[in-house]
């Protein structure tokens, strides 16, 4: 699936360097001011907040930022008006990106956003129709190892709890969930001991574009150029890599 991706981003975050913390944290604190706005900044009550300072902490993004960050949010906090904005487009090798930005100033996000996808001779485009919105929860392998947790006993169970498919990958297990089902199946797996490689709302393709080679070199190089944007917060894709 394309998620193999997305497995790598996330541990990424969690082993970046002390150069790039700045930037991640930045990333993590809109997100965060973002779900604080639009729910209030009670985590107990606001899931999106919950799963946003789940997130931070497992880039180990210091408590006292994730805090100014839910207060900005609340508005208990002065700081630059955080917007959310999606970008759709072609990248290498027609592969197809939804990127979601959390910008400050959304003609430089813009501005940027398209050179990334023109420098690597794509552009902006509707791409939409190939993506359906879901919730998705990574659990890396070793969870399950570490709780001595059958797999596939394990999966029967998240069916009666609602999801709509489980991909065992090489890093772990990947959960596909409706919205709705999200925050159940999170505090399920929670109940088992389970912790989250990483748990969200995410668009996923309906059909995958598989590349290999001199190809797949092009789209890497383009994922790796959108995540050291400091204002993309995250990206969705077809591709199979």
């Amino acid at each position: 699936m394309s998620g193999h991706s997305k497995w790598a981003t996330t541990r990424r975050q969690k082993a970046v360097v002390d150069a790039k913390k700045g930037a991640i944290f930045t990333k993590m604190g809109n997100l965060i001011t973002i779900a604080a706005r639009e729910k209030g900044g009670d985590p107990s009550v606001n899931f999106m907040l919950r799963m946003a300072i789940d997130k931070a902490k497992a880039a180990n993004m210091p408590k006292d930022n994730i805090d100014r960050a839910i207060l900005r949010g609340t508005g208990e906090l002065g700081g630059a008006d955080i917007s959310e904005i999606y970008y759709e487009g072609f990248g290498p090798a027609n592969s197809q990106f939804i990127v979601k930005s959390l910008t400050d100033n959304k003609n430089r996000s813009a501005s940027t956003i398209r050179h990334i996808f023109t420098k690597y001779g794509g552009s902006l485009g509707n791409v939409s129709w190939n993506f359906s919105q879901k919730g998705v929860i990574r659990v890396a392998g070793e969870e399950f190892k570490g709780k001595g947790i059958n797999l596939e006993d394990l999966e029967l169970e998240l069916i009666d709890a609602g999801i709509d498919d489980l991909i065992k990958e090489e890093e772990g297990a990947t959960i596909y969930t409706p919205l709705e089902a999200l925050q159940k199946v999170k505090e399920f797996l929670e109940a088992k001991g389970l912790k989250a490689e990483s748990a969200q709302i995410e668009y996923v393709p309906k059909e995958e574009n598989n590349v290999s080679g001199e190809d797949k070199e092009k789209v890497e190089k383009f994922i790796f150029e959108l995540e050291d944007n400091e204002d993309v917060s995250d990206y969705f894709s077809n591709v199979n890599i």
